[in-house]
């Protein structure tokens, strides 16, 4: 039997992004830097010298502007894909994202579709700083009409991707930039992966619920609770809206205690989403408070002495956990940490393999 190959996150969404060009010829790109050489991380090197500059092109500094034109060409049977180098650059085109994207279909009952996949980057890392290293996945989950995504394994990145591109709905995608260089296993051709959680371990103590790059903290967090013989659920959330429950009201039955691990802000985050939903509809297994492991309610810092103190860390889970099931922890999982430490605001360079 032969091996799967084996594909970084960013070839990945390439590869979807090419598959979905070559099937469909309603399918074209636009954003800034999508034709450069470096192609947004490698994610989209080469398409438009395959499939032309009509398909694949960049745009102007004008992400209002620009996005309407898209949602325009909706309208008429195209299927675009616009690709915001951060996040928040798709914020001045909030009114086409939120008030019309996600509104045209129920508005005009059902008579028209908008199949808008936005690609936006979102996390930390070389001092990025408080206005381009924001997660704000929580705003675009909070608008009916929009779908919110955002895989974390190069095999989910290629199929969920080629999900929303064949979605008939505006589809919010979103990607950390950390996550571009890990690699696993990623079947060749065309394949699609549903907007559903996913169960990325098994355990009988904890469930541990997380998104995105968060899934690669939980899983290092899993290694140090191992060691003490204490085993975690781990669901990977893949997609927040729409939000899937089942499985993680299935985990805290079995496991009756819950932390929720989000890269957004504490406070009206994405993690007391699922705490609240675990309360009402599971609040009678609980054996123990739901425990949120998020961002302080500050700006992202850019200085990396403030920086290196302002992500949890893998030990925040870990104490979240035992904290959990009423044993020992560590109140302050930062203390160990070096201001100076330069490894803190770039890619762990253990998640380069599979996970």
């Amino acid at each position: 039997m032969s091996s799967v190959r084996q594909l970084k996150y960013s070839e990945a969404l390439r590869e979807a992004a090419d598959v979905c060009l070559e099937r469909d010829p309603k399918v074209y790109m636009l954003g800034l830097g999508v034709p450069d050489p470096i192609g947004v991380f490698g994610t989209t090197a080469g398409l438009r010298e395959k499939h032309g500059a009509n398909r694949v092109f960049d745009m102007p500094i004008a992400e209002n502007a620009m996005t309407g034109i898209a949602l325009g060409s909706c309208l008429v049977g195209m299927r675009p894909v616009m690709t915001h180098m951060r996040l928040e650059f798709s914020m001045t085109a909030m009114d086409q994202i939120c008030n019309q994207a996600a509104k045209w279909h129920y508005m005009f009952g059902g008579q028209s579709a908008v199949p808008l996949t936005m690609r936006m980057i979102i996390g930390r890392g070389w001092g990025q700083g408080p206005q381009h290293s924001q997660s704000l996945h929580a705003w675009f989950a909070h608008i009916p009409g929009l779908k919110v995504v955002m895989p974390t394994t190069p095999y989910d990145a290629k199929g969920m991707l080629i999900t929303a591109i064949e979605d008939n709905n505006p589809v919010v995608f979103l990607e950390h930039r950390w996550l571009y260089n890990i690699h696993g296993p990623v079947p060749e051709g065309h394949y699609t992966v549903p907007f559903t959680p996913r169960l990325a371990n098994e355990g009988k103590d904890a469930t541990i619920v997380s998104l995105s790059y968060a899934t690669l903290d939980a899983i290092k967090a899993l290694r140090e609770l191992e060691k003490d013989g204490i085993k975690c659920d781990l669901i990977d959330l893949r997609a927040i809206a729409p939000l899937d429950d089942t499985l993680i009201l299935e985990s805290v039955a079995r496991t009756g205690r819950l932390i929720v691990v989000d890269q957004g802000t504490l406070t009206a985050g994405f993690s007391a989403e699922i705490i609240a939903r675990v309360s009402e509809k599971a609040f009678a297994h609980l054996k123990a408070p739901p425990i949120r492991v998020a961002l302080p309610d500050c700006p992202t810092p850019t200085t990396r002495a403030l920086s290196n103190f302002y992500y949890p860390t893998p030990g925040h889970i870990v104490a979240a956990v035992r904290k959990s099931m009423g044993l020992s922890y560590e109140e302050d999982p930062f203390t160990n940490i070096d201001p100076a430490d330069k490894t803190m605001d770039v890619p762990d360079k253990e998640f380069t393999g599979p996970f």
